[in-house]
Formats: C-alpha cells, sequence, structure tokens
C-alpha cells in the first residue's frame, strides 16, 4: 500500500507572514499567520497554538481577502462604546 503524503507541511518547512493590528507589532498576540505551500495551497495558524494549521487553496484565499477588503466582514470588528476588549464579535449582525 503507497503511503499517502502530507498534505501539511511541518510548519517549520513553511515561511510565515504574521498579520498584526496596525501599531501592535509587538503586543501580546495571538497573531494569525498565513503561509504559502506547494502548489495553490495556503496555510493559516493562530501563534498561540502554531502546529494546529488549516490548509485552503489559493482560490478560496482569493475570494476571502477580496471579501475583507469589500468591507463584507466588517460586522465582527466592529466595537461600539458599550464593548470592551475581550468581546467575541462572531456572529454579531
Amino acid at each position: 500500500m503507497a503511503d499517502t503524503p502530507n498534505p501539511t507541511p511541518a510548519a517549520a518547512d513553511l515561511t510565515w507572514v504574521r498579520a498584526t493590528a496596525e501599531g501592535e507589532e509587538d503586543g501580546p498576540g495571538p497573531w494569525i499567520e498565513v503561509a504559502a505551500g506547494a502548489g495553490d495551497l495556503i496555510h493559516l495558524r493562530e501563534t498561540s497554538d502554531p502546529e494546529n494549521i488549516v490548509t485552503t487553496n489559493q482560490v478560496k484565499w482569493d475570494a476571502f481577502v477580496k471579501g475583507v477588503m469589500a468591507g463584507e466582514f466588517d460586522h465582527f470588528a466592529e466595537l461600539g462604546d458599550d464593548d470592551d476588549e475581550n468581546t467575541n464579535n462572531i456572529g454579531r449582525v
């Protein structure tokens, strides 16, 4: 029986780019990091759990980035005056 190759390479084999909030590059994190892999694979991880890698493809990643740039996800990040830094805005419409 042939071995099935692991589609997610070891984290150390990838070049990770960290996404940080403007002016918070040295903050406490955790941060999201992105790395391009073999073929059209895109890998994502959170700095607090770097061995947990999520993999997608370039087409899906491009669609997500275009959605972010178009403001399709802004409602997840909008903080009102009554919100504090620990508020979870996931699913808020």
